[in-house]
């Protein structure tokens, strides 16, 4: 199994929280686009997400350097779980079967994906 840290979790973490950070800003938001910019500006939900693209952003570069693209990419799409668990727990989002069933197999792939026998084992090109 590849060896690699766990500071590409934060990556998944982190876009999690802009998506819970965008939400919420959006919620607040005036219903007249003219408004849109001023309530950008002046939202904290708005400089939060901002805030956490760019931690991830770094953070994301320092993990690209360690890790191969071909692995660190898909490692990303666990995003999409917890974007999905948090809608349903902090909004009530309802969740349906294939949602759930797609979540199992992006974790599936995931797990294929970190415990793949490493770059000089492979006899896939």
């Amino acid at each position: 199994m590849r060896s690699i840290r766990p500071r590409w979790l934060v990556v998944p973490i982190l876009n999690t929280m802009q998506q819970l950070f965008l939400k919420r800003g959006a919620e607040d938001m005036q219903a007249s686009p003219a408004h849109w910019i001023v309530g950008i500006v002046s939202s904290h939900w708005f400089i939060a997400a901002i805030t956490a693209e760019i931690v991830c952003f770094v953070i994301w570069l320092s993990v690209l350097a360690e890790v191969e693209l071909s692995m660190a990419f898909p490692l990303s799409a666990l995003s999409y779980v917890l974007v999905m668990m948090v809608a349903f727990f902090l909004f009530g989002e309802h969740l349906s079967a294939l949602q759930l069933g797609g979540s199992c197999l992006i974790v599936t792939g995931i797990w294929c994906i970190v415990t793949a026998p490493s770059h000089g084992t492979s006899t896939v090109r």
